[in-house]
C-alpha cells in the first residue's frame, strides 16, 4: 500500500524500454473510493525551462508494476507514452 508519507522522490522507469520518464510528483485519487488511480510525472523541461514544460505523464495505477525504495517500475507500451500525457 502506498502511504502519503512514503511519497518521496522516486524515479519512474518504463520496463518496456528502460527509459526514465521522470520523478513522481503527485498522485491522482478517486475521492468516492479513496483509491489512488494514477501517479503524475511532470513533463521534461523545454530549453532549460525557458520555454516551459512538456505535458505531464499521468500513469494509471494498473500500469504500475512495482514500487521500490528508489524507483517505480511501470509498464507502458513503447509507442504509447504520448497517450498518457495531459
Amino acid at each position: 500500500m502506498l502511504k502519503t508519507s512514503d511519497m518521496r522522490i522516486r524515479d519512474v522507469i518504463n520496463i518496456k524500454d528502460g527509459r526514465r520518464l521522470g520523478v513522481m510528483a503527485d498522485i491522482e485519487v478517486d475521492l468516492d473510493t479513496g483509491r489512488v488511480t494514477a501517479i503524475i510525472v511532470p513533463g521534461a523541461l523545454k530549453m532549460m525551462g525557458v520555454l516551459g514544460r512538456e505535458q505531464d505523464y499521468v500513469i494509471p495505477w494498473e500500469r504500475i508494476v512495482k514500487i521500490g525504495v528508489d524507483v517505480i517500475l511501470v509498464d507502458i507500451p513503447i509507442e504509447g507514452p504520448s497517450e498518457l500525457r495531459r
